[in-house]
Order: C-alpha cells, then structure tokens, then sequence
C-alpha cells in the first residue's frame, strides 16, 4: 500500500539554527580597555609617556570592570572570556613591554630586549596558566603577580620619573634607567611564580565594616589625590611584594604556600574537587 501523496501546495515549515549573538556591554567595556591599550602605545611612539601610563591605568580600571557588568546583568559568555583574556594581553604584556622599552630601554642596545622581552613572556605564560587553573586556584589568592598589577608597577615608575619638575629624558647610563630594567624585570618574573598574592575577591559586600573602614579610605583617597604617580607607584610596590611576604609566612608558619586547592575542609575551596 502507498502512502498518500504529499500536497505540493501545503507550506514546509524550515527550522533555522538559532543564531549565536554576543553580549554588547561586557565586551564594548574590554573593547575600551584594548582601545586603552592602543592609545598608549600611540602616545608612548610620540613620547607622550604621562598620557601613555594615564591609559594604561585607564585600562585597568575597565579590565576590573567588565567580568562584574557580565555577572550582574547575566551576560557572560565563552567569547567574553576569550576576548578579556586577548585584551589583557595587549594592554598589560604587550602595551607596557613596549612603552618602558621605548621609554628607557632602547638605548641599552640588545641587553635592553631582555627585560621587556621577560614581560611579555611573563605576561603571556601568566595568563594562560590563569585560564587554565581558574576552576582549582584558591579564589581568595591570585597564582602569582596579576598581569593589570605588573603593569601598574612598571606604569606607575614611568609616571613618577616622567611627572618631575625639570624631566627631560633618559640616557643609557641614568641609574633610573636601570631602576626600570630591574621593575621591568621584577614585574615579568613574579607573573610566573608561585607567590599568592590576595585577589580582594573573597569578601562579603553585604556585611556592614566599621566606621574607621570609610574612614581610612577616605584618607587613602585624599592622600592619592595629592601625588597620584608616586603614591599608585608606592601602592603597587608594597602589593608587588606582598606575594612574597605570604609565602615566607606561610613557609615558616609550615602551612601550604600553593594556591591550587588540595582539601574540601576550607569553605571557600568548596566547589573545587569534583
């Protein structure tokens, strides 16, 4: 027996496959922290080095931004992480490589590539470690130097020396030159170690902190207000080897100095043994 024939007049109904789209806030906020990043690299070519570390800061502040815009309004997506993660490495391993090699580093000859070469590897090998730890990293420590912090360090010395009355420049043999090939250095190789250094992520917003909290803040806030470079420069500096000091206390203390987590009795570590 054939079955019935099929009418030719009755419309076929075709099913599209849905159409994936991407989220405009959190990825128009990286997309200004890469154009940050863009722009200081512009500015460091015309030896605008102030406007280049002001850009490089800018960036920072719209890298901490976008992650928190995608969780609150529930639009994060793999193409987001992908697109923060290349970001992050244009404004805080290329960018800063380039700008204190332009900087102070390109008169040492060769021996100037060093350094700026060991950020950018740093940086580089420091984020993808990152994204390949995020689900067994303790969250309440960052594996190493954070890559916006490195760049801050490097950023904020270049901001310190350029901002000085009477700055006109550097030679190959100024002893802050070699005060840069040292941070330089510094900054790309505490990407790459071991050392936990505190993420600030781990805390209860809705629990109330008391009066002397706003307090020094609000002091904090002035007293950066009356010499921005030197006083973000000195910030990241005490943040830059504060990595250092946990793991020499834990070290002493006989606790574990690794931020992969490796027991289920600390609640902040739940979640990350499956």
């Amino acid at each position: 027996m054939n079955p019935d024939p099929i009418d030719d007049d009755e419309p076929s109904i075709v099913v599209r496959p849905r159409r994936k789209g991407i989220y405009a806030l959190p990825n128009a906020i990286t997309l200004g922290a890469l154009f940050s990043a863009f722009y200081a690299i512009v500015m460091a070519m015309n030896g605008r080095f102030e406007v280049a570390c002001v850009a490089i800061f800018a960036a920072a502040i719209l890298d901490s931004l976008d992650g928190r815009v995608a969780r609150m309004t529930n639009t994060q997506s793999a193409f987001g992480e992908q697109m923060d993660s290349l970001s992050d490495m244009v404004a805080f391993g290329a960018a800063p490589a380039l700008i204190v090699y332009m900087w102070a580093l390109k008169d040492m000859g060769k021996p100037g590539w060093i350094p700026a070469f060991v950020y950018i590897a740093g940086a580089a090998l420091r984020l993808a470690r990152f994204n390949v730890n995020i689900g067994v990293v303790d969250k309440r420590f960052f594996q190493g130097l954070p890559s916006p912090a490195a760049a801050a360090l490097v950023m904020g010395l270049i901001w310190a020396v350029v901002d000085q009355p009477g700055y006109n420049g550097l030679t190959a043999s100024n002893w802050i030159t070699w005060v840069a090939y040292g941070v330089t250095l510094f900054a790309g190789l505490s990407m790459v170690t071991n050392a936990p250094f505190y993420s600030f992520k781990v805390f209860d917003r809705r629990r109330s902190v008391p009066f002397i909290v706003l307090v020094i803040i609000m002091l904090g806030i002035g007293l950066a207000a009356l010499d921005p470079p030197r006083v973000l420069f000195g910030v990241f500096c005490v943040y830059g080897l504060s990595g250092y000091a946990i793991y020499g206390w834990r070290k002493a203390k006989g606790k574990p100095v690794s931020v992969i987590s490796t027991s289920t009795d600390e609640p902040d570590e739940r979640g990350l043994h499956q």
